[in-house]
């Protein structure tokens, strides 16, 4: 029996307000901010992403690289790679030129977090 409905991710990085809106804009929902907590969740509220701020001493992960560990990641899937890698530039991600894969294709977040955009 499980006893929660559903796994929250919670990223750290320097400016979760900027954070949270590439994320919201990526997969379209929608940012709640409170007391210093900032998260994202879709409309019907069925799962969520929440941004920790880092006051200081923020270091972004390296990718490929492994001096400064990637931490975590997300797999978004989306139905057009092609697609999906325009809008993610456009949103402010940095694709880097190693590609491991063709299947998905590997970017960075505006605080250097990598995530993949997947074929669905």
């Amino acid at each position: 029996m499980a006893i929660a409905r559903y796994p929250g991710v919670v990223i750290d990085c320097p400016d979760a307000a900027l954070l949270s809106t590439f994320y919201a804009a990526l997969l379209g929902w929608e940012v709640t901010a409170e007391d210093g907590w900032v998260e994202i969740r879709p409309a019907d509220r069925s799962n969520s992403i929440s941004f920790q701020q880092v006051a200081a001493g923020y270091r972004a992960p390296e990718w490929p690289g492994q001096e400064h560990p990637q931490q975590m990641h997300l797999d978004l899937v989306v139905d057009d790679l092609d697609a999906g890698e325009a809008e993610a530039l456009v949103l402010g991600a940095i694709k880097p030129g190693f590609q491991p894969g063709t299947t998905f294709r590997v970017f960075l977040d505006p605080a250097g977090h990598p995530f993949c955009l997947c074929e669905s």
